[in-house]
């Protein structure tokens, strides 16, 4: 009987200003031969992001304005065919970023049609948790599914769960939205333990901005689906 033939698998990566880590993560990215496209989408950067990811050897899709995590992905899906996988990475993960074969193999091995990273402990401690324990809360009313780590942007997606999931939602909604529409439309998630690590906001005014803009696109994806 004849091997199957390599599913064709694209790496995705929404990128705001990342130009200090981008070449690190993509450089990381590479040691996974199954992967066979790399795109950067730069999500209206004002430094030299795209041209970090340009060396490194990605394809880069450059946008005009800041269009949030959501909306980057959305106009790149727009722009894609012809792929079986997708992985979704944040462009901040350095090192780690090899991590990622660790989310490709249940969905290759078809156990799972969406895979989730579950993160170590960070050493520092970022915010309170709000957000987290709206997100899983979240999921668990609209969909029954319980899962750790509803926030997590590092995932790998078999096609037919985008098909049917179709547009995703804006802003920093797109993890929650995401996982309650791929479980209500009965797909398989499975959470995958790594060690992968990446920039975190701190206990300043930065860091608390940053988590009331999460807490809101949030808990809008959630309204949404409870109407």
């Amino acid at each position: 009987m004849p091997n199957k033939a390599p599913k064709k698998i694209v790496a995705l990566i929404p990128a705001f200003n990342e130009e200090q880590r981008i070449g690190s993560t993509l450089n990381s990215l590479a040691a996974i031969e199954s992967i066979s496209r790399v795109i950067v989408v730069d999500d209206g950067s004002t430094d030299l992001t795209a041209a970090r990811a340009e060396e490194a050897g990605a394809e880069v899709i450059k946008l005009e304005k800041n269009s949030g995590k959501g909306g980057a992905i959305n106009k790149a899906l727009a722009l894609l065919n012809n792929f079986e996988v997708l992985t979704v990475l944040d462009a901040d993960l350095g090192d780690s970023a090899v991590e990622a074969a660790k989310l490709l193999e249940p969905v290759l091995a078809g156990k799972a049609d969406m895979t989730i990273a579950d993160f170590p402990t960070p050493d520092t401690k970022g915010g309170f948790g709000l957000v987290k324990k709206l997100a899983r809360w979240g999921i668990k009313k609209c969909s029954g599914l319980s899962v750790q780590e509803p926030l997590s942007g590092q995932r790998a997606i078999a096609y037919p769960v985008i098909e049917a999931v179709k547009k995703l939602d804006e802003g920093f909604g797109v993890e929650v939205g995401l996982t309650i529409d791929a479980a209500r439309k009965g797909f398989r998630i499975m959470e995958i333990p790594t060690t992968m690590s990446h920039a975190t906001t701190g206990r300043n005014l930065a860091g608390f901005v940053h988590r009331g803009r999460q807490f809101y696109y949030v808990l809008k994806s959630i309204l949404r689906r409870l109407r």
